[in-house]
């Protein structure tokens, strides 16, 4: 993947931070990932956050070998 360099303000930045440890993610990775769930929130304003936080979570977890079935409710 090619990467390209962008200004961010200090206090993104830093508040990327401050997230990216507790998320196990660099601060580009943190970053990404906000970026990642702004564009499907504003894709589909009706999809609460912590649903689009389990799409993301079933995406990744297909690359496992033994992905976990989702339960509805």
């Amino acid at each position: 993947m090619n990467s390209t360099a962008v200004r961010l303000s200090e206090d993104i930045v830093r508040t990327a931070g401050a997230y990216a440890p507790v998320n196990s993610r660099s601060v580009p990775k943190q970053i990404e990932h906000w970026v990642k769930i702004g564009k499907i929130a504003e894709e589909n304003p009706d999809l609460p956050y912590e649903f689009i936080k389990k799409i993301l979570e079933t995406r990744e977890e297909m690359k496992t070998e033994k992905p976990m079935p989702y339960v509805f409710g």
